[in-house]
């Protein structure tokens, strides 16, 4: 978890944010019987999220909205009286390790609820623990569409999720390519070895063909390479719009940097998982241009409740806040409305209250719960200038 710094002054903006995002609603409610994540003062709710590992920047700055969100409650006097008590664990970004510690968090600590992991691999693979034990697992950025359905089209009753679904995502950004940058002919870069890319290069691909455009090519690299000039050679001399690239900052970084090294100009598009500090530090500021990612939150949306988290989480942290810091804000919030909403404190319970979700007024826009244990909301298409946000265009969902 990252060092925390409160800065004594912006105390009241994150009071002030409390209120507005509904933490007071966590105030006065009839009494429950105590379950087991909760004692007579206590409510325990599990953190197993990616701190270590290949994607540990996600689980640390979820973890940082996480933590910003309880202490806000807490300070606020808790749930229905009772603090939460966060039990925090590093899944190091290894979905066997985050399944045995979803099942320690269930089984030995006795929580209401786990938050995480960030990634959807990780994510699905806590799933068939939660729905025996009866435990709700939600997670603010596992965006595979099977995360919280079945192969068989069975919705996974204890599994949900605060983040929209690859399927949406590919499909506003085939639209963006299409509508937007009013492109015809596309070149696809996807990572082979993850399920996340390759959903959404299918649904990318599916929409921006039924706009009437061209795939033109499709290239594929792996997770941890690191040179792509095979691949970039072979794409200089087609002619196309627009590149997408689903994937991980890691790879996208070095993709985009060779790719401009080389003389390739076109727009490229990306998905949330360009969302890291690590992107420009790794294409370096003169690459990312033309570059524009979907995304869940922008920091240049004037929405109050978002220039309210801003100014919090900044005061808290030093620094401006990114989607998954949101992200970890919402999923936080939103679990602790469910506890507060629920008949009784089980996980049972608490997936009933969670399920019944309606317009909560989240910082990454109001959502609703739909059947399928997804939000219904917007989602944001943000373009950057030298590596810094320069706009950012909200669609509906």
């Amino acid at each position: 978890m990252k060092t925390k710094r409160a800065i004594q002054g912006r105390r009241a903006a994150a009071a002030g944010l409390a209120v507005a995002l509904g933490v007071s609603v966590l105030a006065g409610c009839s009494s429950t019987t105590p379950g087991a994540g909760t004692t007579s003062d206590v409510i325990k709710i599990g953190v197993n999220y990616e701190q270590s590992g290949a994607v540990a920047t996600y689980g640390k700055d979820s973890i940082d909205g996480i933590t910003m969100a309880v202490d806000e409650i807490n300070a606020a006097g808790g749930v229905n009286g009772k603090k939460i008590q966060l039990v925090t664990y590093d899944t190091k970004s290894d979905p066997a390790e985050a399944t045995t510690l979803a099942t320690k968090l269930m089984t030995q600590d006795k929580v209401v609820a786990v938050l995480g992991p960030a990634t959807s691999g990780s994510f699905k693979a806590t799933v068939p623990v939660a729905n025996q034990n009866k435990i709700p697992v939600i997670s603010g950025s596992a965006t595979a569409d099977d995360v919280t359905v079945a192969p068989g089209g069975a919705v996974q009753p204890y599994a949900f999720r605060t983040c929209y679904t690859d399927s949406f995502q590919g499909t506003a950004a085939a639209n963006y390519a299409s509508k937007t940058l009013n492109a015809t002919t596309a070149v696809i870069i996807k990572d082979n070895s993850s399920d996340y890319a390759k959903g959404l290069a299918d649904n990318f691909t599916k929409t921006f063909t039924a706009n009437g455009g061209t795939i033109v090519g499709t290239e594929a690299y792996v997770a941890g390479d690191t040179d792509f000039n095979a691949i970039l050679t072979r794409i200089r001399s087609m002619q196309y719009d627009v590149i997408y690239l689903p994937g991980y900052y890691q790879e996208a970084g070095l993709i985009i940097k060779a790719a401009r090294d080389l003389g390739i100009t076109q727009p490229v598009i990306g998905p949330d998982g360009f969302d890291s500090p690590d992107l420009l530090s790794l294409a370096g500021a003169s690459a990312l241009n033309n570059v524009y990612f979907t995304n869940h939150y922008s920091s240049l949306d004037q929405d109050p409740k978002v220039q309210a988290f801003i100014a919090a989480f900044t005061a808290k942290f030093g620094r401006a806040p990114n989607a998954f810091n949101a992200l970890g804000y919402d999923t936080a919030n939103l679990v602790a409305d469910a506890v507060k909403r629920a008949s009784g404190l089980t996980g049972v319970d608490v997936m009933n209250a969670l399920a019944s979700t309606k317009d909560f007024p989240a910082v990454t826009g109001t959502l609703t719960i739909d059947a399928d244990h997804n939000p219904v909301k917007a989602i944001v298409v943000i373009a950057l200038k030298d590596g810094v946000q320069s706009s950012s265009e909200k669609i509906s969902a």
